[in-house]
């Protein structure tokens, strides 16, 4: 058995179905993990849900913030922007069924695997974790977040939950603005500062030397680069971050390689971290 991390579909069916033939992908014995973003700027979410969908267990996934936007969108919570592609999905026959089964999915998972012959604690989120919060403390906040979105009134919850205040977390947090830290966290974070403020604006990679990406904002970094983080101990598996390109270390493993953007849908077998990508076709330029 194989497991398969993969990055951001973004309705980009085709590649995910030439990726899977390309490993040879077993749903009987394998099985694929998915670090959200399913739909939207590509150009079939429906197709990419069903493809999902159809592998039934062999399939794990986390939201992503483009999933979360489809769930608005579909109680007009949110309006579609300019380089939405969720209009033929919110119109098709099964669009009901689709729907349902995006809002109980997971926003965090956890597990122990086995990798280079040691056991691994794995936790795969969409964008990143704060870096006050635990593998367990992870878990246990995207278990809130997750209640209330298959609660009875899970529209309600949609349509306060998009904001960018509070920018930093705290445990006394209640309510609307607990929530709106945990999926910003989980599902937007890519800059923050040692004490947990997020940067909702740079969404670029990190400078180094001799690239052309800008400094982050004074006080901030990569999450997974503050000092104390505390998820160090556990292997983080994410998505999100189209401009970071496939990211391998010990501690983090990233996949968001720009699908949808001309790049490249990844998958990284998590046992021995084989990789492999198939080119994927311009679906919509970066920006």
């Amino acid at each position: 058995m194989s497991i398969y991390v993969v990055g951001d579909l973004q309705g980009c069916a085709a590649s995910f179905d030439a990726l899977l033939e390309r490993i040879r992908f077993d749903p009987a014995v394998d099985r694929v993990w998915l670090v959200g973003d399913l739909v939207n700027r590509g150009p079939d979410s429906a197709a990419a849900l069903r493809a999902v969908m159809g592998l039934g267990r062999a399939a794990t996934v986390v939201l992503g913030n483009h999933d979360l936007h489809l769930l608005a969108t579909s109680i007009g919570a949110r309006k579609q922007g300019r380089g939405d592609t969720l209009a033929p999905l919110l119109a098709a026959p099964d669009a009901d069924a689709l729907l349902d089964w995006v809002r109980h999915q997971p926003l965090a998972h956890r597990e122990t695997l086995v990798s280079g012959g040691r056991a691994v604690d794995t936790l795969m989120v969409h964008a990143g974790v704060l870096p006050g919060w635990s593998a367990d403390d992870t878990m246990r906040h995207a278990a809130e977040l997750e209640a209330a979105l298959r609660a009875d009134d899970w529209r309600d919850t949609l349509a306060v939950l998009f904001g960018n205040r509070p920018e930093r977390w705290s445990e006394s947090l209640t309510g609307t603005d607990r929530l709106r830290v945990i999926v910003n966290a989980l599902t937007r974070l890519r800059f923050c500062s040692a004490d947990g403020r997020i940067d909702f604006e740079s969404k670029d990679a990190p400078a180094q030397a001799g690239s052309h990406f800008p400094a982050p904002p004074a006080g901030y970094d990569a999450w997974f680069d503050i000092d104390g983080r505390r998820s160090r101990d556990t292997l983080v598996v994410f998505g999100h971050w189209s401009t970071l390109g496939l990211t391998m270390r010990d501690d983090v493993i990233g996949v968001d390689t720009g699908c949808v953007w001309g790049g490249s849908l990844t998958a990284v077998r998590l046992e021995d971290r084989a990789v492999c990508q198939v080119a994927c076709p311009e679906a919509r330029r970066p920006g």
